[in-house]
This record gives structure tokens, C-alpha cells and sequence, in this order.
């Protein structure tokens, strides 16, 4: 039977969509295990100098996506899709001529900037092209771009520094995201038209505060884990520390895979809700059993949770906003995603500071119950979407 072609998900703009975020995050890969090398060996900065030049980043984008947001809803995703990605390639072709850490750090402002308006834009555009049956599936697809760019991004800016150096690292970066800008121009335009009485969306959208935090919640768990994991598998007798991480993210990307269409089956706040628990139930275990063994097993749950974390709490979100309001909803949403990486780990990093590695991840479990409980009270909004115009 031919599938309804309102119901199709796989379309070309879709894949090119897809294909653009592969890209991007790629040379964002390459850029994230090159920095801190070249800050602390071209430019001899210390730790405090290598801290200050990766986190420069977030600044920026904090600030900008709830902007950016607003934009997208007024103007667009596109121009901020193309934009960005463009951006991102002019500010990686300005490390050729870096030779101070403050350079340095202004240049990762910007690229902050440039996160900002393609992540955004991308998010809002993904939810646009998704039919609403299948926003779930979507979200869940999509964002394999983003951990296989995150994942194979490391992996070739090491194998371009070994054979040129840094400027071969900027260089191939550039190109990414320059190609990343070109699939971008394929996308059409999807934003729905505005209603002319409605004022500008909120900077802060309201029906993205509660499942926003859950998602903070997760992602801060999620985080915390991933600092932390190598140094308790050493101390437990890993050698082969980096398999656990593969074990992570292998897990999510098969998990993702396999299960896309999870979300929209058994309805994505649910979903969100359970996966934060069985989050929580990893970090129990990978605290508890504190063996080889215990850690695998840990990280198995904990991944298998994560996985649905994002995708579920996205589709929560885009289906409680009416279509005019989806570039705000992904902005405030995604703010959250950047207090939790941030936060993760300082806070893991304290509780571990005045009792363990395993305690923190004991006490941190608490975290993504707390967002599930809130996902639980939230419920299931729902808005019947704007026509488009």
C-alpha cells in the first residue's frame, strides 16, 4: 500500500535537511578535540586558558537562541539555517590567523553565535517538514546527524592534524560547514504565515519552561556520566576505557534506529517521562555495582534511556505550540540542553570532590527522576496547528 504523501517523512528536503546537520556537526566535531590542542600547544595557554576558550562558546549561544528563535518565527528558517552554517565556515577560515588565546576566544563567541542560528532554525524546520504523526520519528532520525557529526568529527580532525596540521584541521572544517550552508539552500522555506494580529512570540516560550527542565534534567545526568565515565572505568580495572563511551553511543544511535517511530506510538511526553527514569536507573546501577561488569551494564540502561530523551521532549514541545511559535518553542527548549552540558559535569565533579566518582552518580540519579515527575504532571497538551498559508 503507497503511503499517504501527506504522511511521507523521507522527502527531499527532509534528507537535505539531514545531510546539512551531518555536515555541520562534523566540522563542529573537528573543531571541538582541535581547540583545546591548539590552545594549549600553538598558543600555550594553561587549563584556565583551554577552560576559557571552550566554554567562550556557550556564552553566545545561550544569549542568542531565545533571539534567533523570535527571528525564525518573524522572517524564517532558512536565512538563519544558511546563515549560520555560512558563519560558521568564515569564522573556522579566521583560526588561520590566530595567534593569541584572546583571538582565540573571539572567534569561539562567534562561533557560538553561528551555533545559535543553525541549531535553532534546524530544529524549527525539522518540525515544519514532519508530518504530525510522525514528529517523533523524525526528531529521532534527524538526530543521528548529530551524534555520528560529533562522533566522526574527532576522528578526522585527528587524522587532518597528523597529516597537515592545524590549518589542514581549519580547512576541512571549513569546508564542511560551506557544504553544510549549500545543502541548506535546498531546504525551501517551511515557516507557516504569521497571524497579523499576533505580537512577536515570546522569547521565552511558556509551554517549553516544564519539559525543558526535564530535558536539563537529563541531559545534565547524561553529561555528568559521560566526565566522569572514563576515570571510574580506570578505577575499576578498564583498560580499554574508551569502549564504554562506544558502548554509550553505540546504544543511542541503535536505539534511535531501531525505535524512531516509539515517540509517536506511545506519545512522546510518556515516552519522555520513562526514558528519564530508566536514565536514572542506569546512573543507580553504574553507582552500585561498582565493577567492569556493573559499569557496562549501567551504561546500557543509561544509554538506552538518553536516547529518547531529546526526541520525545522535542515532540512534547512542537505539539503543544501552535506552528507559528515553533522557532521560539526550539529556542527556549534548547537552552536547557546548554545548562545541562554545562552543569553536568560541575556538578558531578563537586559531589564527586567531597565523596566519590560512584556517589555522585548515586546522588545525580535523582536528577532525571525529578524531570520525569515533572513531565508526568505537565501531561499531554495539545494545539491544532495553524494552517499554512
Amino acid at each position: 500500500m503507497t503511503e499517504p504523501a501527506q504522511a511521507r517523512l523521507l522527502t527531499p528536503a527532509f534528507v537535505a535537511l539531514s545531510l546539512s546537520d551531518l555536515a555541520y556537526f562534523t566540522a563542529a566535531g573537528m573543531l571541538l578535540a582541535a581547540t583545546p590542542l591548539f590552545a594549549s600547544g600553538p598558543l600555550g595557554a594553561g587549563e584556565a586558558g583551554v577552560g576559557l576558550a571552550m566554554g567562550s562558546f556557550s556564552i553566545t549561544t545561550l544569549l542568542l537562541r531565545p533571539w534567533v528563535g523570535r527571528w525564525t518565527d518573524l522572517h524564517g528558517r532558512k536565512g538563519m539555517l544558511v546563515g549560520g552554517a555560512a558563519a560558521f565556515a568564515v569564522v573556522t577560515l579566521g583560526h588561520l590567523v590566530v595567534d593569541s588565546l584572546a583571538a582565540l576566544v573571539a572567534l569561539r563567541l562567534l562561533l557560538g553565535a553561528a551555533e545559535a542560528m543553525f541549531f535553532v532554525a534546524g530544529f524549527a524546520a525539522l518540525a515544519d517538514l514532519a508530518p504530525p504523526e510522525r514528529a517523533g520519528e523524525a526528531l529521532s532520525l534527524n538526530s543521528l546527524s548529530l551524534y555520528l557529526g560529533i562522533a566522526a568529527g574527532p576522528l578526522l580532525g585527528q587524522a587532518l592534524l597528523r597529516g597537515g596540521g592545524f590549518e589542514l584541521v581549519w580547512v576541512g572544517a571549513v569546508a564542511l560547514a560551506a557544504a553544510a550552508a549549500t545543502l541548506a539552500l535546498r531546504i525551501p522555506e517551511t515557516r507557516a504565515e504569521p497571524d497579523e494580529d499576533a505580537g512577536p512570540t515570546p522569547l521565552v516560550h511558556p509551554a517549553a519552561v516544564v519539559p525543558g527542565f526535564a530535558l536539563f534534567c537529563g541531559v545534565a545526568a547524561m553529561s555528568g556520566f559521560l566526565a566522569f565515565a572514563v576515570l571510574h572505568a580506570r578505577a575499576i580495572g578498564i583498560d580499554r576505557w574508551s569502549g564504554v563511551l562506544l558502548v554509550f553511543g553505540a546504544t543511542v544511535v541503535v536505539c534511535r534506529i531501531a525505535f524512531a517511530k516509539l515517540p509517536d506510538r506511545t506519545g512522546p511526553a510518556r515516552l519522555a517521562g520513562t526514558a528519564l527514569v530508566v536514565t536514572a536507573a542506569g546512573l543507580l546501577l553504574v553507582g552500585t555495582l561498582r565493577t567492569p561488569a556493573g559499569l557496562l551494564v549501567g551504561t546500557l540502561v543509561l544509554a538506552g534511556g538518553v536516547a529518547f530523551i531529546t526526541p520525545a521532549i522535542f515532540a512534547a514541545v512542537f505539539a503543544s505550540v501552535p506552528a507559528t511559535e515553533r522557532g521560539s518553542a526550539a529556542a527556549t527548549t534548547s537552552v536547557f540542553i546548554d545548562l545541562g552540558l554545562g552543569l553536568g559535569p560541575l556538578l558531578l565533579g563537586g559531589l564527586a570532590a567531597i565523596s566519590s566518582i560512584p556517589t555522585a552518580f548515586l546522588v545525580a540519579a535523582v536528577l532525571p527522576v525529578v524531570g520525569g515527575a515533572a513531565m508526568g504532571l505537565r501531561g499531554n497538551p495539545r494545539v491544532q496547528a495553524r494552517p499554512v498559508a
